[in-house]
């Protein structure tokens, strides 16, 4: 004789539910090794593709003068870019010389002193938030027009302004002939002013 067995079907659903719960993790981590096999194959791409470059690189004539090429024509179209830039640095820096002598200066002693003073602190100001340095330059080289010691002043600007922008201070004064950087001082001052205005 056979025996039957009722299940109770209370049974049933909750085993049913548990293998449910069961493969959701298995979800995740399978999630988990889907992102981590792609990184992988993407790694071994990238990776197989430096060592065909560096072989190519290494042993085909013809791939390695055309790495030579691009190069130099890289490198060629930098230097005339750099060449541009600073073409354009020298005429900006003329015209600003030419701009403010045609502006002129003042000539009373006391409007000169509040000017100069003007000048130098709207530099100096200039100097420290990053202001574009041509025109922190010409500060400073408005200053200097109309202090009556300009190879003193120099010297100055020698030891408190920062070089690129006494760099194009140099290139100011040298623009400009009205500037008497010679005359009595001593010589250390001399020294540091021939080299800011060559």
């Amino acid at each position: 004789m056979q025996q039957y067995t009722l299940r109770d079907p209370l049974s049933r659903h909750f085993s049913l539910s548990t293998k449910m719960a069961a493969t959701q993790p298995g979800q995740q981590t399978s999630f988990t090794t889907i992102a981590l096999a792609s990184a992988g194959v993407v790694a071994t791409g990238c990776l197989a593709y430096a060592v065909y470059f560096d072989y190519r690189r290494r042993n085909d004539i013809d791939f390695r003068k055309s790495l030579k090429k691009q190069h130099k024509k890289v490198s060629k179209a930098n230097e005339i870019e750099a060449k541009s830039a600073e073409k354009g640095q020298k005429e900006k820096i003329r015209r600003a010389v030419d701009e403010a002598n045609e502006d002129g200066f003042p000539k009373d002693p006391e409007e000169t002193e509040g000017y100069f003073m003007q000048e130098v602190a709207r530099g100096e100001s200039m100097c420290t938030d990053g202001s574009d340095p041509v025109d922190a330059a010409l500060c400073f080289y408005k200053a200097l027009k109309v202090y009556p010691q300009p190879r003193e002043l120099i010297s100055i600007y020698d030891k408190t302004v920062p070089k690129p922008i006494l760099d194009i201070l140099a290139e100011m004064i040298a623009v400009d002939p009205s500037i008497s950087v010679s005359g009595a001082g001593s010589s250390a001052g001399s020294d540091a002013g021939n080299a800011n205005v060559e």
